[in-house]
């Protein structure tokens, strides 16, 4: 496996390459990444992982400074998982000076749900994947393939809609969610959990499945129930203690709320949540 951290030598590394599946991370890898790098070797004939803590999608109170960078425990991983070539820029080379231009994603996708939370957040996303693609994809002749996690659903929601828009020759894949035996999505935030936050942690996964339930059963009148049935499960998390940001029923295609008509196609639909468990901000969902 190679390790890089220009981008000259990136490019100048996959020169003999045709075809690249890139898998974006942030490092601090679990077995989530290690999944995606599997499923992407056969898609190309080089497999691509980038490590990079991209400050452009953090809010100043949030966690990027404390943010773990663990480069060498990656690269290790990687090599074992089938990796070819790491790309571990410094903040200078992907930023070497202010970044003005930005990805402006559309707001019925990027201001609702993660982005309501995080004002900025998927401006940040788009603005490095982008980038990144540029990297990775700059000498490709041959078909493309970016893969990227469920568990972040709105995220590869938001990164499939620029690359139809922009008409951006890369094919992105959607990785299903890994988790523990307890059911919790696997996280590298997992690891800010205390033991016994780990052990309340799965909470979150299990309200989204009762959500998900409660929603079938009241699909006949889906549109004035979910309301209720949402601000029920928000309340049942407060109750244990954390603190809630959402969790709703959405459509799969656009993520809006569900109308009358998608009562009748229920497999249509997505639960959603992001929470706080004491310092730790977690998300998960699950599609009915």
């Amino acid at each position: 496996m190679q390790l890089v951290h220009t981008i000259q030598d990136l490019r100048s590394a996959l020169r003999p390459f045709n075809s690249p599946a890139f898998v974006p991370t942030m490092g601090n890898l679990h077995e989530g990444h290690l999944d995606l790098v599997r499923t992407a070797q056969p898609l190309g004939d080089v497999t691509v992982s980038s490590i990079f803590v991209n400050r452009l999608q953090f809010a100043p109170h949030e966690d990027f400074d404390t943010y773990p960078r663990t480069l060498q425990a990656d690269c290790d991983r990687l090599e074992q998982a089938g990796c070819d070539i790491v790309f571990a820029p410094a903040e200078k080379e992907l930023y070497p000076e202010p970044q003005g231009y930005k990805i402006q994603p559309p707001a019925d996708l990027a201001d609702i749900l993660e982005g309501h939370f995080r004002p900025g957040f998927f401006i940040g996303v788009c603005t490095v994947v982008m980038k990144l693609f540029q990297c990775v994809f700059s000498e490709a002749k041959g078909p493309r393939h970016a893969l990227f996690g469920k568990k972040d659903y709105q995220q590869q929601m938001v990164i499939r809609r620029m690359v139809q828009q922009f008409g951006m020759p890369v094919e992105i894949i959607a990785g299903e969610t890994q988790r523990a035996a307890d059911g919790l999505a696997l996280s590298s935030r997992n690891g800010y959990l205390s033991e016994a936050e780990r052990a309340e942690a799965v909470q979150l996964s299990l309200a989204l499945r009762a959500l998900a339930r409660d929603a079938l059963a009241a699909t006949g009148a889906m549109p004035e129930q979910l309301e209720g049935l949402e601000a029920r499960a928000m309340r049942a998390l407060a109750m244990r203690g954390w603190q809630p940001d959402y969790l709703t029923v959405r459509r799969r295609a656009d993520l809006q709320l569900p109308k009358a008509a998608d009562a009748l196609t229920p497999q249509s639909l997505v639960v959603l949540g992001a929470a706080r468990l004491g310092r730790t901000r977690l998300i998960d969902n699950f599609e009915v």
